[in-house]
């Protein structure tokens, strides 16, 4: 999670073997995410020894178990030298039978298959050793750009044949010592991955990724995260040991809330929203309503008038405009906060001024940039309909509830719309 110059708060909580990270600016929800307190049940991130079980050549793909009956999607477009077992060592390209190390790089989605990469990467808050690309690479946040010249000039030293590094867009203010020290840590436990993963036996579990809570910490921006708060004192234990280890410098904004009285959780409300963010329906302050419809194929995206009030009767598109431009903010936001991914099409009011539909494209466009989650607009068609693409990493969050069980549900008051 990152949000940029406004400071924001890390709210962590835990309920019926869930835990619920969300991230808060000005006491507005801004991203929110449900991980299963046992580590186990998530593998986004672990590295495998996995056993390729066929090879399809007219997709250019591979699939490969990562464990006993759990099958992963391999893309051989990937131009990576993978890292093979010792069985397999003489092995020139993969093959039907080969052993080989891959990342989990995206979790399963309804029936899609997790995806893997033999492009093994290693994060840090600062930057990300990436296995298969020898090149030093700058974030494209960063747009000072005589650091971002620095940044690669130092990245560069550390590149070999067989990896390269990207520098974060933490790394723009961080002094250039702290990076090194990262880069060293990071180098480290590739080696060690390298070293004693190819000696292990198919489906052994060669590197833990941390917890997605923990991971929304690393990932938050320097200059935004002010303070992280949970009430739970085994998830308080692990975040302490691991910015004691790995970020030392934001020790300060952890925060233990202990309050019998009042749960953390009743504080900001996070039952309630998460309850608002299962409806298919969000009402805009004008009276104007979207309709969120998740498919299998897409998400569906529809702004009706509703009960807006027409201030404009001469000039019907003005009207029109005002409510796509409040929406449109409003979808970036739920967007972003429901983690929908892959194809969005959206229905707004159809307008017939070409200015108003300019200015509501670039609108669009600036709000979706803001999405630490690679979010593109695509285009508006003949129809007037306009569509978005968003890079798919974890689970929409209606499938995140699904998951969770009728317990968790019924203490957050939160139904799911079965229609979903």
């Amino acid at each position: 999670m990152t949000e940029n110059k406004q400071e924001s708060k890390l709210i962590i909580t835990k309920e019926e073997g869930y835990i619920i990270s969300s991230l808060f600016r000005d006491n507005e929800m801004v991203e929110v995410d449900l991980y299963p307190s046992k580590d186990e049940d998530s593998i986004l991130g672990n590295i495998y020894v996995g056993k390729v079980k066929n090879i399809v050549k007219n997709i250019d793909a591979a699939f490969v178990e990562i464990s006993d009956g759990q099958i992963c999607y391999l893309s051989l477009r990937e131009r990576h030298q993978p890292i093979y077992t010792s069985n397999n060592m003489s092995t020139s390209k993969i093959v039907t039978g080969s052993e080989i190390l891959v990342q989990v790089s995206k979790e399963q989605i309804k029936t899609k298959a997790p995806v893997v990469t033999t492009g093994l990467n290693f994060t840090g808050k600062y930057v990300v050793l990436v296995f298969g690309n020898p090149f030093p690479a700058v974030s494209s946040k960063i747009q000072d750009k005589k650091r971002k010249q620095e940044l690669k000039s130092l990245l560069n030293e550390y590149v070999t044949d067989t990896y390269g590094f990207i520098a974060r867009t933490n790394s723009e203010h961080v002094n250039n010592e702290r990076i090194i020290q990262e880069i060293n840590l990071l180098r480290d436990k590739f080696e060690e991955v390298k070293q004693y993963g190819i000696y292990r036996s198919r489906f052994s579990l060669i590197y833990e990724a941390q917890p997605g809570y923990i991971t929304d910490i690393r990932d938050s921006l320097d200059e935004s995260l002010s303070e992280i708060v949970t009430d739970d004192s085994l998830i308080h234990s692990k975040i302490e040991n691991f910015l004691n280890e790995y970020q030392p410098e934001d020790s300060h904004k952890l925060r233990f809330y202990n309050d019998d009285m009042v749960s953390l959780k009743n504080i900001y409300g996070i039952s309630s929203k998460l309850k608002d963010l299962l409806s298919e329906r969000v009402w805009l302050k004008s009276g104007a309503t979207i309709i969120i419809q998740p498919t299998e194929a897409l998400t569906v995206i529809d702004v009706n008038t509703s009960k807006a009030i027409k201030t404009n009767k001469k000039d019907p598109d003005k009207n029109y405009y005002k409510i796509n431009m409040e929406a449109a903010k409003e979808i970036a936001r739920q967007i972003r906060l429901r983690n929908i991914s892959g194809i969005i099409i959206i229905d707004f009011i159809d307008m017939k001024k070409q200015e108003y539909k300019d200015a509501l494209m670039a609108e669009l466009d600036s709000l979706l940039r803001k999405d630490p989650i690679k979010t593109v607009l695509v285009d508006m068609t003949a129809l007037n309909l306009v569509e978005v693409t968003r890079k798919k990493i974890r689970k929409p969050l209606h499938e995140q509830v699904e998951k969770i069980g009728s317990n968790i549900l019924q203490n957050s008051c939160v139904n799911i719309d079965k229609s979903h």
